[in-house]
């Protein structure tokens, strides 16, 4: 163990010891040229400043000429504090070279300030405040240019710096291969001499690991040396004794774990048909109230046929969860309890069809959209005086159909449409059928294996659309 480690500790040192030299003069030469280059850029970056806040309180102030709000008002005081604050950065760029064109641009910008202070105050159409709008362009003008002409004594005055940073740089990139020619020898010989000592009982354990491979757990693995490789080898040797353990661990796991998952799945198709199975006592009593009254007030045929939606809602609502329908069946059961709700809404409740045939012989789960327009009828047509609409079209999109949902409620909290979404329980209003919407999308999810089939959109006092995204193919697995 000493032997390798001492190895690994001089191979390190030497390694350390140059990469800390490179690294040290690398980042003592980045950090000095950094600093004079920072310097020199805010140089040029306080003259562009000038120079665009200037134009800024130009247009700043045309704007408030021509239209004289509050808000404008703001944005001119707001780019003169502006400018104001570039007026005192450039003092800091003062020099022997730019002295006295420096002096003249500061007392340009100052000019500039007192004009549209001056401009303020005056009546908008006078003869002055024209002169003196003029006059601002003409500052503004005067200080862009004095600005390149700073830019450009900037540029010759620090033109040397910036050839000799490429000269250092082409030193430093010379400096650079030398020394990583010198590191890679040195690395190369170290390394030599370091797998000498390691090459040969790591080749022993390969081959160990070779046979292991091959299922022949019998061989004893020996490795004859001083060091930890010799420790490791009688590691892997016990390792070798307890594999076969291990496997029948393995074995024994995965069969627990194909039992849990079973049972998982069991536990939630008996969820599922628990919920089909639920048929709220409040709603079947306003249905059959509804019966009774219409059965008083007119004939029974009408009422006949209300009783045949009711017995084909029933029997729909009971089916088994394992099988799917088609799209056609889903609206035709959605026809069925229109019915029934609209003998007890009469006009007030308007049902709008607008179907692509070509499209509706798609997969769907069972009562998918009956608990989506019962929904739209609680929340959007109930508690209207006048009542409401509900429209259903469905769109042929090549790969998939679109099916929206649309009403002209009150529209969904964004607080709702995100508890449904996220699949959590919402309150269940007494008179619906008790086939909640978030399960609709727990299903609608689980029986196309993606999260985008359906999306909620709707705004407070707008009405609310649900668009179910149903793809035309789907796997085998779950006809």
């Amino acid at each position: 163990m000493i032997s390798i480690q001492r190895k690994i500790l001089t191979l390190t040192t030497v390694v350390i010891v140059i990469m800390s030299i490179i690294w040290i003069t690398l980042t003592i030469y980045n950090y000095k040229t950094q600093v004079k280059y920072n310097h020199v850029l805010n140089r040029f970056l306080v003259l562009n400043d000038v120079s665009s806040s200037s134009n800024q309180v130009i247009t700043d102030l045309s704007n408030y000429i021509i239209h004289s709000t509050p808000e404008n008002l703001q944005k001119l005081e707001s780019s003169k504090k502006v400018m104001e604050s570039a007026r005192n950065e450039v003092f800091n760029v003062r020099n022997e070279e730019n002295d006295f064109t420096l002096t003249n641009y500061i007392n340009l910008m100052g000019s500039l300030l007192e004009t549209t202070d001056r401009l303020m105050g005056l009546e908008r159409d006078s003869e002055a405040a024209v002169n003196d709008l003029a006059e601002t362009s003409r500052i503004g003008n005067y200080i862009s240019d004095m600005t390149l002409t700073l830019i450009d004594m900037e540029l010759k005055t620090h033109e040397p710096f910036y050839r000799g940073i490429m000269e250092q740089s082409i030193e430093l990139v010379k400096l650079g291969i030398w020394m990583i020619l010198l590191t890679s020898l040195l690395l190369l010989l170290a390394t030599y001499w370091f797998s000498l000592s390691i090459t040969r009982p790591v080749q022993q354990l390969t081959e160990a690991a070779s046979e292991l491979s091959k299922g022949r757990f019998d061989k004893e693995i020996t490795v004859k040396t001083n060091d930890e490789i010799s420790f490791l080898a009688k590691t892997f040797d016990h390792m070798r004794s307890n594999i076969n353990n291990l496997i029948q661990q393995i074995k024994e796991t995965a069969k627990l774990e194909h039992e849990l998952q079973q049972n998982k799945i069991l536990l939630q198709e008996s969820h599922f048909r628990s919920l089909q199975s639920q048929i709220n006592p409040h709603f079947l009593f306003n249905t059959l109230n509804t019966l009774s009254k219409k059965a008083y007030l007119e004939g029974s045929e009408e009422i006949s046929d209300l009783l045949v939606s009711v017995a084909d809602l029933l029997r729909y609502n009971l089916k088994q969860i394992d099988r799917s329908v088609t799209l056609r069946d889903e609206l035709m059961i959605v026809e069925q309890y229109m019915e029934i709700q609209k003998t007890r809404f009469m006009d007030r409740l308007q049902l709008h069809l607008e179907i692509d045939e070509s499209s509706i012989d798609v997969a769907i789960p069972a009562l998918t959209l009956q608990p989506i327009i019962e929904n739209a009828v609680i929340h959007a047509v109930e508690p209207s005086i006048d009542g409401g609409a509900i429209s259903i079209r469905v769109i042929n999109k090549d790969e998939y159909v679109m099916v929206q949902i649309e009403d002209d409620g009150t529209g969904m909290s964004e607080e709702k449409i995100t508890q449904i979404l996220l699949e959590r329980q919402v309150q269940i209003e007494g008179h619906s059928t008790g086939i909640g919407f978030s399960n609709v999308v727990k299903r609608l999810r689980l029986f196309y294996e993606r999260d985008d089939v359906i999306t909620i959109e709707s705004t407070l006092g707008s009405g609310t659309a649900v668009l179910l995204k149903i793809p035309r193919q789907r796997g085998e697995k779950h006809d």
